[in-house]
């Protein structure tokens, strides 16, 4: 039995809700664990964005039970959130599970650069809003001949992939971040946090990242459906 101390009730907390956001999208959702040190990354995709999220976890100690080095497993997501104690801010790694072709395939670790022209949140914020709206507002005008999936698809792929901004960020990247906690509404009467530190948009390769104070969001983009990408 592995078990993960976590660096206090704060990091459990934040891991069992990351846990419990990517089981929303996907009930048999699997992530990918990599740790070294008191470093622990958890790697997810929820299904209706098309993304990697990636949710960095502190560690008290290292692992328990022979793994003192690192760690690298897929397990399922659910298993895991059963087994986290927030008051004892630990967690039990469960048994490897066959992973879904995306756990193989993950952004790079280093060789990320600063992309110019990212927003301030509050516009994000504003620019996922009014992408919900839009595609609520076409999808209901749709006469129930059209009400297709092939054609709620084709709208919400429409507007998802548009870019933000002068980026060359996908929309639905901004989605997903606020969709899973990384991106929280402003406090009522403000259109940001006083402590909330700055986004940053980095680019590797392929990939793009949206990296917010609570976790990040990847993508490639070139997609991550297709498979002829580096595998690691």
């Amino acid at each position: 039995m592995t078990v993960l101390h976590l660096a206090d009730e704060g990091e459990a907390a934040d891991l069992a809700a990351f846990l419990s956001r990517l089981l929303h999208y996907d009930r048999g959702a699997a992530v990918r664990l990599q740790a070294a040190g008191t470093a622990l990354a958890v790697f997810g995709r929820p299904p209706s964005f098309e993304v990697l999220a990636i949710r960095a976890v502190r560690l008290a100690k290292p692992y328990e039970d022979g793994l003192d080095v690192t760690l690298d497993v897929t397990v399922s997501a659910g298993e895991l959130l059963e087994t986290v104690d927030e008051v004892a801010a630990t967690a039990v790694v469960p048994a490897a599970v066959t992973g879904p072709p995306w756990a193989g395939v993950l952004p790079p670790r280093g060789g990320w650069q600063a992309e110019p022209g990212l927003p301030a949140p509050d516009t994000l914020r504003a620019l996922v809003a009014a992408a919900v709206v839009e595609f609520r507002s076409r999808t209901g005008e749709l006469p129930d001949e059209r009400r297709t999936r092939a054609e709620l698809d084709r709208i919400g792929r429409e507007i998802w992939s548009r870019t933000v901004g002068d980026t060359r960020l996908p929309v639905r990247v901004v989605h997903a971040a606020q969709s899973l906690g990384f991106l929280p509404p402003a406090p009522s009467g403000s259109t940001q946090a006083p402590d909330e530190a700055p986004l940053g948009l980095f680019s590797s390769g392929a990939w793009l990242r949206l990296r917010t104070p609570y976790g990040s969001i990847a993508v490639r983009r070139a997609g991550l459906g297709a498979l002829g990408f580096s595998v690691r």
